[in-house]
């Protein structure tokens, strides 16, 4: 038995895992891993339980015709033997599934912890979103400027009234003001009237357009860079639980920057190897079955935060086609393809790419029903 367990930590603690937990796998990668390991160690397991039932039913039929009373206790203490074997063969094989499970549920956590922060980089790098103000205030685009300048200096001496820096710099009350002063200037006849307008049609046009629509943009993908500190945060504190019965004292964020997945792996094989000591100690199955529990409770809570972490993807990508669909809505793009600022293009690309990767490089964690069950209870349908 022993000899058996050692060649299954091989298999569970090699060269390939241990590259496994440095250079983490896709999560599919991971489940068919562990659907693998799964049934090699049902296998193992099996094929030893099946050569002790047959002697203990070779033990009972020799007991039906044993004709003395020592031959029968010789038999009652073969068949004590025997039982003791078995039920130490389906520890182990729970002790060794339960080993397996919570390895890939350290790669899971370590996958989704890179998923959490690539989402991190992304959002960061879209809070360049303030730029939006920009693109959306006709203040910010040199062309209004000029105009508004002409006009400033164009209006009537005793008419009019030039607004605030707040006022001016609000795109409504600079608009309005803007139109108010273009009508009532003195200085130019209306066809430059007409050319000036002409000028800033499509700015105005298109500002006052999407200036809600990108606002909105705006809010929400704050909305979602704090939904994602909030997941990032709940998974910090699951990979605290998970590795609180092995004794594990680092954080997440420093196990990840100093590359230490392999001190996870020593603490829980010594864990597993004290737990192996209490089951076979009659007096110590409570404490054993205690740590087991231990063990088993925090891979509970890895599901239910892959639960969380996929709504959230659902969501993130809801909202991001939402966004495509209101950025497309400006009716006037081609008309107008000239005066729009390039950054608008970008902003549309930049919102392809990301519904892209909410399918691809962040998408939810496929965990169906079988799948769930080979994390929870290391049972393999298709065995």
């Amino acid at each position: 038995m022993r000899s058996l367990q050692k060649h299954i930590i091989l298999l569970l603690f090699g060269v390939s895992s241990l590259s496994v937990l440095c250079r983490p796998p896709t999560v599919d990668d991971v489940l068919h891993e562990l659907a693998a390991e799964t049934m090699h160690i049902h296998s193992v397991y099996d094929s030893i339980d099946r050569k002790l039932r047959q002697a203990m039913y070779s033990v009972n039929v020799k007991m039906n015709n044993a004709s003395t009373v020592e031959q029968k206790v010789e038999l009652l203490f073969q068949k004590d033997k025997l039982e003791g074997k078995i039920r130490e063969n389906e520890q182990s094989r729970a002790t060794e599934l339960s080993k397996i499970r919570y390895i890939k549920g350290l790669q899971i956590i370590n996958i989704l912890y890179e998923k959490t922060l690539a989402l991190d980089h992304h959002f960061a790098s879209v809070s360049t979103f303030r730029d939006l103000n920009n693109l959306s205030n006709p203040n910010h685009y040199a062309e209004f400027i000029s105009v508004k300048q002409n006009l400033l200096q164009q209006k009537r001496k005793k008419e009019g009234f030039n607004l605030s820096e707040l006022l001016g710099n609000n795109v409504y009350t600079s608009v309005i003001h803007s139109f108010v002063s273009l009508f009532t200037s003195e200085g130019s006849s209306r066809i430059q009237k007409e050319q000036q307008l002409q000028q800033v049609e499509c700015i105005l046009d298109f500002t006052l357009m999407m200036h809600q629509d990108l606002n909105t943009i705006y809010f929400e993908t704050i909305f979602l860079q704090k939904s994602n500190e909030a997941i990032m945060e709940e998974l910090q504190q699951l990979f605290f639980d998970y590795t609180k019965p092995v004794q594990y004292k680092k954080s997440l964020a420093e196990c990840r920057n100093t590359d230490d997945w392999g001190t996870i792996r020593n603490y829980l094989q010594e864990y597993l190897e004290s737990l192996q000591s209490l089951q076979e100690d009659p007096e110590n199955q409570r404490k054993a079955h205690r740590m087991q529990v231990n063990l088993h409770f925090p891979i509970d809570r890895l599901l239910q935060f892959i639960t969380k972490y996929n709504a959230f993807i659902d969501q993130g990508e809801k909202f991001y086609e939402k966004f495509a669909i209101m950025l497309n809505s400006y009716e006037n793009e081609a008309l107008c393809s000239q005066q729009i600022p390039a950054e608008f293009q970008q902003l549309k690309q930049g919102i392809q790419i990301a519904i892209e990767k909410f399918n691809t490089a962040y998408k939810p964690v496929e965990i169906n029903g079988s799948k769930m069950k080979e994390i929870l209870y290391g049972i393999n349908e298709y065995e």
